[in-house]
């Protein structure tokens, strides 16, 4: 009787040491080395769960979230960690306005080691539900494989929006929302087939956009909050590459202007002080209300002998939708002289309060610029800070605003200085921006292995509804829609 007490005593021992509490051996300060560096982080109660890998060396790990009352452990599983995606919204939700403790353990010889948890920060505001990106090879030499593509925040679920496959792999870009619309879009395709393409729930336009008075067809889009017209600029520009220069590829414009198309008259308006041949214009973009125009310009040099001096001011010319008119002057927010910077990529938040846009030492293509960082410019202060938690070593360049307005998506090459990948931040109620995180993947390696570029992140508030093969039957079988100018150059 006392050997098959002293068995049950053995196996009830053993099982408990399988799943009673754990002995940690050692207690650390620090916080643990984690890949992707989510620590500190302000996330979206929308976001999808945050996996994560522990950089240093262990033979097993886990961790534990805990919220106001929400509490588990996740074990790693093949060298990371995979948050279950039903217990993970619950607790963001629960934590909405409040704070995530992450608490690392880790295994080693030695035995169990526990780290000071982490915090994630959870805001009370929602992102808006899509990203809209397109993926490109890095150096965008290559671009008959590409396409623009949809991600739900909340989840990893990706769809294509449009794919070259559908067109003879020409290339598609500069995909632009009318206020994160879904519905209300546009994109342009190159080379085969070439026209703008612009969306309005179930109707297609295919749209010819290159006139007499204009140096090119329409490039880079800026929707006018009302939806009746799109600001471009039209630009002849060049692409070079270095051998032996800090920043590997040189985009840049022998001549650029800014015009204002009419989507109900097919027609396109512009002043002479945005269609000059003494100064490179580009880089147009609406303010929320409709009547501010905020544009990039420089003055013209011999390109591309004096690339390097080139350096755009960041401008406002008023708009009057109602006469489609011009101011007669134009204010100057960042003088590119006195500040010894150039100006790109201006985005105003859509509730008119802060302005966004990029320094870099020269040019206006600051996506290959290693020297590119974000500024914000507060619009009723007309005073600019750079964002210090927000810039990397690296290139930080395109950007985008949620449609609340506390959020905004930037890409950045701070992984590896050749691939832009996503980052989101959020700006409080305080004005404070606080620190980015990457846009989560399932399989934390996803990035070490993807080789192409997230090119121009775009907010959206739902899944873009309409059908690739509607779009492609249109643009291989209709002549399109001629756009006419309304002024003589």
């Amino acid at each position: 009787m006392r050997k098959y007490t002293l068995l049950f005593c053995i196996v009830t021992a053993g099982l408990l040491s399988c799943s009673g509490k754990m002995e940690i051996g050692e207690t650390a300060d620090e916080l643990p080395a984690i890949r992707p560096d989510y620590a500190g982080v302000t996330v979206p109660p929308n976001i999808a769960p945050l996996n994560f890998t522990v950089e240093t060396p262990h033979t097993d790990a886990q961790v534990t979230f805990s919220g106001k009352h929400a509490r588990f452990t996740v074990k790693e599983k093949r060298g990371q960690f995979y948050i279950p995606v039903r217990r993970w919204r619950e607790l963001l939700s629960e934590a909405a306005g409040d704070t995530v403790r992450a608490t690392v353990r880790i295994k080693n010889e030695a035995g169990w080691k526990e780290y000071a948890p982490f915090f994630i920060e959870v805001a009370p505001e929602r992102a808006d539900a899509y990203l809209a990106y397109r993926l490109i090879a890095p150096g965008y030499e290559l671009w008959d494989e590409m396409g623009i593509y949809q991600r739900k925040l909340e989840s990893y679920t990706q769809q294509a929006v449009y794919e070259t496959r559908m067109t003879q792999q020409n290339c598609v870009n500069c995909h632009s929302f009318c206020m994160q619309n879904p519905e209300k879009m546009l994109f342009h395709m190159r080379d085969n087939f070439a026209c703008t393409v612009l969306i309005d729930g179930d109707k297609i336009e295919k749209l010819n956009t290159k006139t007499a008075e204009t140096i090119s067809p329409l490039v880079y889009p800026s929707w006018h909050p009302s939806g009746q017209f799109v600001a471009f600029s039209v630009n002849q520009t060049k692409q070079a590459f270095h051998t032996a220069h800090p920043n590997r590829v040189e985009v840049f414009d022998l001549a650029s202007d800014v015009v204002v198309y009419d989507v109900q008259k097919h027609e396109i308006v512009t002043s002479p002080l945005l269609f000059s041949k003494d100064r490179f214009e580009t880089f147009p973009t609406f303010s929320p209300d409709g009547k501010t125009l905020y544009f990039c310009s420089a003055t013209a040099r011999p390109m591309p002998d004096e690339f390097e001096q080139v350096k755009y001011s960041l401008c406002s010319i008023a708009f009057d939708p109602e006469t489609r008119t011009f101011g007669q002057t134009a204010d100057t927010l960042y003088n590119a002289v006195q500040g010894g910077k150039s100006a790109s990529f201006p985005r105003v938040s859509p509730d008119g309060r802060y302005l966004l846009y990029t320094l870099s030492g020269y040019g206006n293509f600051s996506i290959w610029h290693k020297d590119a960082d974000l500024y914000l410019a507060d619009l009723h202060t007309n005073e600019s800070k750079r964002l210090d938690r927000v810039n990397s070593d690296d290139v930080e360049s395109y950007h985008s605003w949620s449609l609340n307005s506390r959020w905004f998506v930037f890409s950045s090459r701070r992984i590896d200085g050749l691939y832009t990948r996503p980052y989101i931040a959020y700006v409080d109620t305080g004005d404070e921006v606080r620190k980015p995180f990457l846009l989560p993947q399932e399989d934390v390696d996803f990035y070490s292995r993807f080789m192409q570029s997230y090119n121009i992140p775009e907010f959206i508030t739902g899944p873009v509804p309409f059908n690739q093969y509607a779009v492609s039957r249109k643009v291989r079988n209709d002549a399109g829609i001629q756009v006419k100018s309304a002024f003589r150059r």
